[in-house]
């Protein structure tokens, strides 16, 4: 009977698996008080990363689209101060309108405080300028998504670069004709295709044209228009990384957006100072006067705080959107073109 027992408890002890030690919890790290260990030199990193950037300077490309006549090329010589547009960079007076929608991009290389800045200025001339501008967009549409598609086929080259020249486009400033009445069935359709795959920010050009009322009333009206068209841009709500960015990005979208912006490159002397601004016959428009435009918001926005972060949203969400449904499509890689096979075997 005893051995019956003893077999029974075999038996049992194999069925009942033996109590499994805990995970090891890692400890959190301490704060180490640098004070009593004296200066490490953590802090250095951000000169450290701000020589480099110095050393090799950054791209922005912004693009600009709009009918012709909404001052696109001169809001651009304002917002970078310099000769940019593709008008002033040997524009033809006698160039007619397009007959499709053209793409023309122009770089420039602009220096400030040692710091080089390789700016692609792109034009959209033709845009809505036609009698019908039915999917007028598509030809910017394929310009954006073949700038995604070079900087990925760099990037998936066996021998890459180490630095991608990036053309991708950082930024689309829409110009909005102030009628003072609402956006035009062009207008939501160019932002409903877009604002899917580039940071869009609405303008409302040559705001000079509007009274106060009307500018206030007709800012309410587009933002409200594009809220029931449910067409998201630039800050994106759900890109708001924290509370501090969700608290100023929130008081851009609610009260800021769309910038009424007026555009000058002529200056004027004002009490003794030179500005910049539009003569009338009732006297001066200075674009930085805030009383007199938004020009200055618009243009602290896109260049002094918001600059790296339309770079950032660019590569992490638009690029990153448009590379993994191409990835996804082809089974994981790009399909091989010439180019790329004639690289491969070479680096083989």
């Amino acid at each position: 009977a005893g051995s019956v027992e003893s077999k029974n408890e075999a038996a049992m002890s194999e069925l009942v698996p033996e109590p499994r030690q805990k995970p090891v919890v890692p400890m959190k790290p301490m704060g180490i008080n640098a004070s009593l260990l004296g200066y490490i030199g953590i802090d250095t990193i951000i000169e450290q990363m701000r020589k480099k950037t110095m050393k090799t300077g950054f791209d922005f490309n912004i693009m600009v689209v709009g009918q012709s006549g909404l001052g696109k090329s001169t809001l651009v010589n304002t917002l970078f101060k310099s000769q940019v547009s593709r008008k002033s960079s040997g524009w033809n007076r006698e160039e007619k309108i397009p007959k499709t929608v053209e793409i023309k991009a122009i770089g420039h290389v602009i220096e400030e405080g040692g710091v080089k800045m390789k700016l692609t200025v792109i034009d959209t001339p033709g845009f809505g300028d036609q009698i019908n501008n039915e999917n007028c967009w598509e030809p910017i549409e394929k310009y954006i998504n073949e700038q995604y598609e070079k900087f990925l086929k760099e990037e998936v080259n066996i021998a890459r670069k180490k630095r991608i020249p990036d053309t991708r486009v950082h930024c689309c400033l829409y110009f909005i004709s102030p009628t003072g009445h609402s956006l035009r069935p062009l207008d939501l359709e160019f932002m409903k295709h877009l604002s899917k795959v580039v940071n869009i920010i609405p303008v409302i050009a040559k705001a000079d044209t509007m009274t106060l009322e009307e500018k206030t009333e007709f800012k309410q009206r587009v933002r409200k228009e594009l809220e029931v068209n449910g067409i998201e841009f630039y800050p994106q709500k759900e890109f708001d990384e924290d509370l501090e960015d969700k608290t100023e990005n929130d008081k851009i979208r609610q009260e800021s957006m769309p910038f009424a912006v007026v555009g000058s490159d002529k200056e004027y002397q004002v009490n003794g100072k030179r500005v910049l601004g539009r003569k009338t016959p009732w006297g001066i428009i200075e674009v930085e006067n805030l009383s007199h435009c938004e020009f200055a918001l618009l243009r602290d926005f896109v260049i002094r705080t918001h600059l790296q972060d339309l770079k950032e949203v660019t590569h992490n969400i638009h690029y990153e959107t448009y590379r993994a449904k191409r990835l996804n499509d082809n089974g994981g890689l790009p399909p091989m073109t010439v180019e790329t096979e004639e690289n491969h075997e070479s680096n083989l």
